[in-house]
């Protein structure tokens, strides 16, 4: 008896039971609870075990994987994702991938390669094939020329990796996971591609949504404490003019401060816009001297209970800010 899974293999059993006198009824029914648990651990093992480097990428791929994955995330959505603090518990996440899912763009470089190779994983390795760099799939901006220096910041030399703040990108990313999982699972293939169109249409219908709250705010120039949103503001409009930080990666300094708060005197510009895990000290001194509001925006997925997914990421940051908009009026 050959059998392909472990649905076939309680079927097969049952067909076998049924032969007359093969074993008394109360043994017959003992054999199949004992099947059908391990049918229900032999589809437990044959899921996809996936670790993602971001909540936004995690967030994407169950959207995608559904219940024939598993998947896990290093950072948290509150976290600063250029800077996480390696723990013993990733390196077990990382030792049991199947797959490593990244945002790539140097994002991650800071924390992430000393615990892949110290995963000892050959799957998970860059160029491996249960490595995927999602940027790849991706409309990627800020990509800098000429000569780039220390001096400039950190800056990332292959563009800005927040690239997962359009919705657009979100679902080029879904389509590139479903490649991917139906290449490392190809008797899934068929569920991969229904769970990305399922996807697709939903996020088809909710940016219709998002749009049409943010459409009379097209224009309406803002200041953002880093460089995390050039795809979102391209999508849906706004204007970034300035930032808190004077370069990427650098604190607030007091010259540049000040003339942040002239510039935004000089345009008319109220409202400030903060990731997290950013102090608020600078933004909320600009915002006394310049009549503006200062708008917590979360950059991912997690970054409060309230975003449990990707459509409440957008959900939670659009509703913020036509919120401020309305009443800055």
């Amino acid at each position: 008896m050959i059998v392909k899974n472990a649905y076939e293999t309680r079927s097969a059993l049952r067909r076998v039971l049924k032969v007359r006198g093969f074993m008394p009824k109360r043994l017959q029914a003992l054999a199949l609870i004992v099947f059908t648990l391990a049918a229900g651990t032999l589809r437990a093992a044959s899921k996809l075990n996936a670790v993602t480097a971001t909540e936004d990428l995690a967030a994407i791929a169950r959207e995608v994987g559904g219940d024939h994955i598993t998947v896990e995330s290093i950072a948290r959505g509150y976290q600063d994702p250029h800077f996480v603090e390696p723990k013993p518990s990733f390196l077990l996440r990382l030792q049991k991938a199947d797959l490593l899912v990244v945002v790539g763009l140097d994002l991650e470089i800071g924390w992430l390669p000393p615990l892949q190779t110290q995963s000892r994983n050959s799957k998970i390795q860059v160029g491996a094939n249960g490595y995927l760099d999602v940027s790849q799939f991706c409309k990627i901006l800020e990509i800098p020329t000429g000569q780039i220096t220390r001096a400039m910041g950190d800056v990332h030399p292959l563009g800005n990796p927040h690239y997962w703040l359009d919705p657009e990108n979100g679902r080029l990313i879904a389509k590139g996971l479903a490649g991917k999982f139906a290449e490392l699972q190809p008797a899934d293939a068929a569920y991969f591609q229904q769970r990305y169109a399922d996807f697709d249409k939903r996020l088809a219908g909710a940016e219709k949504g998002w749009e049409a709250k943010m459409a009379p705010y097209r224009g309406r120039k803002v200041i953002t404490y880093h460089r995390s949103w050039p795809n979102f503001c391209d999508r849906f409009g706004l204007d970034v003019v300035d930032y808190v930080e004077p370069r990427p990666g650098i604190p607030p300094t007091p010259s540049h401060t000040l003339e942040l708060i002239n510039t935004m005197k000089s345009k008319n510009i109220k409202l400030i816009l903060v990731e997290p895990y950013f102090d608020l000290r600078t933004p909320n001194s600009i915002a006394r001297d310049t009549g503006a509001e200062v708008v917590q925006i979360m950059p991912s997925v997690g970054g409060v209970k309230e975003i449990t997914n990707y459509f409440q990421l957008f959900d939670y940051d659009i509703n913020l800010l036509v919120n401020a908009f309305s009443k800055l009026k």
